[in-house]
Parts: structure tokens; C-alpha cells; sequence
């Protein structure tokens, strides 16, 4: 069997555990045939806020480490080097700044663009968020070898359905969802418009009242396993990202 024949086998048997692990459809999971081998190193840029940087998880729990991990296993050939622009608090003002000060090489074979959350605990006016979102989407496709193809999107958590959603902000779940569902749907509808992949995960967030394992020791941020569950839905994409 060949090195090459071997590659393909094993990435197929990942995609078919992972597809019948997910909580989507089939048809969102599918995977085109490769065409062509993925690169000796592997380059990975993770954007974002707490939710990407996995507050109150282990380090090695949060979702870009845990997909780091699982493509090291997949292509064992290849280097996968990660880096996480990221920190608790931070709103899309906050990650724009920190790029441009740290004003990465524009060649990583994919990022990873996860943000929002703190415009809206935060109360900023949400018209940041329609001007700052898509400046961001900009940035991500620079550093990703200028490809779009090489951007995924992610959706926000909803934190209304933790314990600090329930009881630190005081009987507002249903109003942090709806601006939840307000900033998500602004950025899913830009990125059909754009042609940026976009991967909804707020749903399993909020499942975190009946499945209290989903959300970590702090009663607000997602688990190492509702991280894992993210990673059921964001592989395949990138996966095609990186043999397309």
C-alpha cells in the first residue's frame, strides 16, 4: 500500500466516525473526493475571544488545540503548528487591535474566526459589530494565503443556558439569545453572501441547562467536551479546506 493510498484511507475513516458522531445532517458533513496531498506543515490561526482560547478548560482542552491534536493524528506526515490570537473579554474592536499589533505572516492554511460575544454582554451598539465583523472576515482571508476557501466562520455560544446566564443576569435569557440569534444571523448571512464557510454551534451550547456536562467549572464557558462536539462540525470543513 502506498504512502499516498494510505493518506486517503485514513482521512476517510476520520470523516466517517466524525459524520456519525454529528448532530447534523449528512449532507452538511459531506467531503469531496482529495486532490491533492495536504502540506508537509501544516499552518493553523485561531481568532477570536474566551471561547477560542477555552477559559476555565485545560490548555490543551479548548477547540483549536483539540483540532490540532486530531489533524496531527490524521495527517501523522505532517506538522501542525497553531497559533491563537485570542483572550477573555475581548469584542471585535479589541481583536482587530491585537492583529494589527501582532500583524501575523499572511500564510496559514486556515483560520478560525470565532467572535461577538462581548460586543453584546458588553452592550456595544450592535452597528460595531456590522462594520467591525466583516473587516475581520478581511483580515482572516489575508492571513490565510488570501484564499476565502481558508476561512471558517464559527457562530457565537449562547451563555443564557448556563448557570450564569441564569442566575448572574438576572431572568434575561430570552433577550441575551434573541441578540445572540441577532449577531449570529448577521454573520452566517454574510458569509453565504461572501462564500465563507460558516459552522453554527450555538445549538449545542444551548443544551447546557439540561446537559450540565457541556459547560466547564465556571458555570458559563463551554467544556472540553462541548469543545469536542464544536470539533465534530468544524473538521470536515477544514479537512476539505486542505485537501481542495
Amino acid at each position: 500500500m502506498t504512502t499516498a493510498f494510505k493518506q486517503i484511507v485514513i482521512v476517510f475513516l476520520s470523516i466517517f466516525l466524525i459524520s456519525c458522531s454529528s448532530d447534523e445532517g449528512a449532507t452538511e458533513n459531506t467531503i469531496v473526493p482529495p486532490t491533492k496531498p495536504v502540506p508537509n506543515a501544516i499552518k493553523y490561526l485561531a481568532l477570536g475571544d474566551s471561547y477560542t482560547i477555552g477559559q476555565s478548560v485545560c490548555e490543551t482542552c479548548n477547540f483549536p488545540t483539540q483540532l490540532q491534536a486530531t489533524l496531527r493524528a490524521i495527517y501523522p506526515q505532517s506538522s501542525t503548528a497553531l497559533k491563537i490570537i485570542a483572550t477573555t473579554g475581548w469584542t471585535t474592536s479589541n481583536l482587530l487591535s491585537a492583529i494589527n499589533v501582532e500583524n501575523p505572516e499572511p500564510n496559514y492554511d486556515f483560520v478560525t474566526l470565532l467572535i461577538g460575544v462581548n460586543n453584546q454582554y458588553q452592550g456595544k451598539s450592535f452597528s460595531i459589530y456590522e462594520k467591525e465583523f466583516p473587516e475581520l472576515v478581511t483580515k482572516a482571508i489575508t492571513l490565510a494565503k488570501g484564499d476565502k476557501k481558508n476561512v471558517i466562520v464559527i457562530s457565537i455560544p449562547d451563555y443564557a443556558y448556563t448557570r450564569f446566564g441564569q442566575i448572574q443576569m438576572g431572568g434575561q435569557g430570552e433577550i441575551i439569545s434573541s441578540e445572540i440569534d441577532q449577531y449570529n444571523n448577521f454573520a452566517e448571512n454574510y458569509c453565504k453572501n461572501n462564500d465563507i464557510v460558516f459552522v453554527s454551534i450555538t445549538d449545542i451550547t444551548r443544551q447546557g441547562l439540561q446537559n450540565t456536562s457541556l459547560v466547564a467549572s465556571d458555570g458559563l464557558h463551554p467544556s472540553e467536551s462541548a469543545y469536542k462536539l464544536f470539533n465534530e462540525r468544524i473538521l470536515p470543513k477544514i479537512i476539505i479546506t486542505l485537501q481542495d
